[in-house]
């Protein structure tokens, strides 16, 4: 009988059992990367190979990558495992992280109206994603990666018998997003450490019982945040709150924009087009589309029982953005901060209801305030 093939740590990729190692690196003596197969080495390679790069230490990535700002991407660990008995979304299993009901139901071109038990599912979800980024919000300290955030997240989420929505979403490697500084969106977490003076938005999505609930906030971390930037916070938060105070029936989706780019610009603040807020409900992003600058020309009037976000990216400097080369982490394009608030509403006969209210309503960043930034 052969034995078994002792373990060597967890697969950089999967997170399984490792028993290989990369062979660059142990020829590079650089800090080793281990994987449980030639499968799993061969899908992390794409990301993996800027490592072995001549002048890439152990705890920097893409270093031939011009980037616009300070903040540089660091290691990540693999891809963390939920449990079978945990219910998942259709993109969880495919192996593009395609959600096929997603692109049916963007296809149909309808807002879809939630019955009274789907509202109590997307109440449901709204809560327990509340409850999530919470936890993540007691993380957060100097010192503290964002990698680890996403490890408070992903077991706050196991908890609560959910999924981490977008683990596995188009290929998305973490449970949850991490934005530092001048990251806009979809930062990916990593071995970086929070410095005190950052910024750090912590982006939510669970999925319980077939209905996602999305959230984000933009923390300070320490106590050297500068006063521009919780300047940026504060009106960031603004922005989102004057959006949701004109959610009723009746209310076109494209309107919000105008509300949103008024209060940016009027603090000499820009409004990021390249990302918006979504239908959301038994699929993760959906229709309509919901613009945060004037003069959109997004489809749809609300209706008492649509579901959807608000989420919008205020920055320092210009609106634009880029992409860093893992196809996911967005940054502005001049290397200014970046800061935003997220909720998921519903709308109801009289107004909305923000499924995703922190107790007592006010934003983490607002407690730090008081607490940290008095004087």
């Amino acid at each position: 009988m052969t034995p078994a093939t002792p373990s060597i740590g967890q697969c950089n990729f999967c997170g399984q059992a490792a028993t290989q190692k990369c062979p660059v690196c142990l020829q590079k003596k650089l800090p080793v990367a281990a994987y449980c197969s030639k499968d799993c080495f061969r899908a992390a390679w794409p990301v993996h190979k800027f490592v072995h790069e001549a002048d890439a230490g152990p705890t920097s990535l893409f270093p031939s990558f011009r980037y616009t700002g300070p903040l540089r991407a660091y290691p990540q660990t693999g891809k963390r495992t939920v449990p079978d008995h945990i219910r998942r979304p259709d993109y969880a299993d495919h192996p593009s992280g395609v959600s096929l009901s997603e692109r049916a139901a963007k296809a149909a071109g309808t807002i879809l109206v939630l019955n009274d038990e789907e509202i109590e599912g997307m109440r449901v979800a709204g809560r327990i994603g509340r409850e999530v980024l919470d936890e993540v919000g007691k993380a957060i300290a100097v010192g503290v990666t964002t990698e680890e955030l996403d490890r408070v997240c992903h077991e706050a989420c196991i908890e609560r018998e959910c999924y981490p929505s977008p683990l596995g979403y188009y290929n998305f490697p973490k449970s949850c997003c991490t934005s530092v500084n001048e990251i806009v969106c979809h930062g990916i977490p990593d071995a970086r450490p929070l410095e005190n003076g950052d910024l750090c938005n912590v982006d939510v999505t669970i999925y319980k019982n077939g209905y996602h609930g999305d959230l984000n906030e933009t923390f300070f971390v320490g106590d050297k945040v500068s006063p521009e930037n919780r300047k940026l916070v504060q009106v960031t938060y603004e922005c989102l709150m004057q959006a949701i105070a004109m959610v009723k029936p009746g209310l076109k989706y494209r309107e919000l924009g105008a509300t949103i780019q008024k209060h940016a610009t009027a603090n000499g603040l820009s409004v990021v087009k390249s990302f918006c807020g979504h239908g959301i409900n038994k699929t993760f992003h959906t229709n309509p589309n919901v613009p945060h600058y004037l003069g959109n020309r997004a489809m749809g009037v609300m209706k008492a029982g649509h579901t959807f976000t608000i989420e919008p990216m205020i920055n320092i400097g210009s609106h634009e953005t880029t992409m860093w080369p893992d196809d996911w982490t967005a940054a502005t394009k001049d290397g200014k901060p970046s800061a935003q608030f997220e909720h998921t509403l519903l709308v109801t006969d009289n107004g909305c209801d923000i499924l995703t209210e922190r107790a007592g309503g006010k934003p983490w960043f607002m407690d730090q305030l008081a607490s940290t930034y008095s004087s």
